[in-house]
C-alpha cells in the first residue's frame, strides 16, 4: 500500500512541478532556467523539513516515503535541471550555464538546510 501511496504522490508532485514552473517561467524574462532553480529550492527546502521533522519529531517511515521519495521526488527535477544547463552551454550562455550548475548546488545545500534548520526550531 505504501508503493501505491509513493506513486499517486510522485504524480502529484509531478502535476505541482509543472504548474510550479510555468507560473514562474511566464513571470521571467531570458534564457536562465529560473523556473526549474525555484521547483528544486523549494523542493530541497521540503527535503530538509521532511528529514527534520523524521529525525526529531517521530514523523513516521511511511510518511516520509510518501512526501519525501513520492511527492520531493516527482517535484524536483534532475533531469530538466542537466538538460537545461546543457541546453544553455550549447547556444553559448557559458554563463549562466555555470550558474546554473553551481548556483543549484550551492542554494540547494543552503534551503535543505533552512528546512532541517525551520523543522529543529519547531
Amino acid at each position: 500500500m505504501i508503493a501505491v501511496a509513493v506513486m499517486v504522490a510522485a504524480g502529484v508532485g509531478a502535476v505541482a512541478r509543472y504548474a510550479a514552473d510555468e507560473v514562474v517561467e511566464h513571470r521571467t524574462r531570458g534564457a536562465f532556467p529560473t523556473g526549474t532553480l525555484t521547483v528544486n529550492l523549494t523542493g530541497s527546502v521540503l527535503l530538509g523539513l521532511l528529514t527534520g521533522l523524521a529525525l526529531h519529531h517521530g514523523l513516521g517511515h511511511s510518511w516520509f516515503a510518501v512526501l519525501g521519495a513520492g511527492f520531493a521526488g516527482g517535484y524536483t527535477t534532475f533531469s530538466t535541471w542537466a538538460w537545461e544547463s546543457l541546453a544553455l552551454v550549447e547556444v553559448g550562455a557559458r554563463r549562466e550555464a555555470v550558474a546554473n550548475v553551481v548556483g543549484s548546488y550551492a542554494l540547494g545545500l543552503l534551503a535543505a538546510a533552512a528546512g532541517l534548520g525551520a523543522a529543529l526550531a519547531w
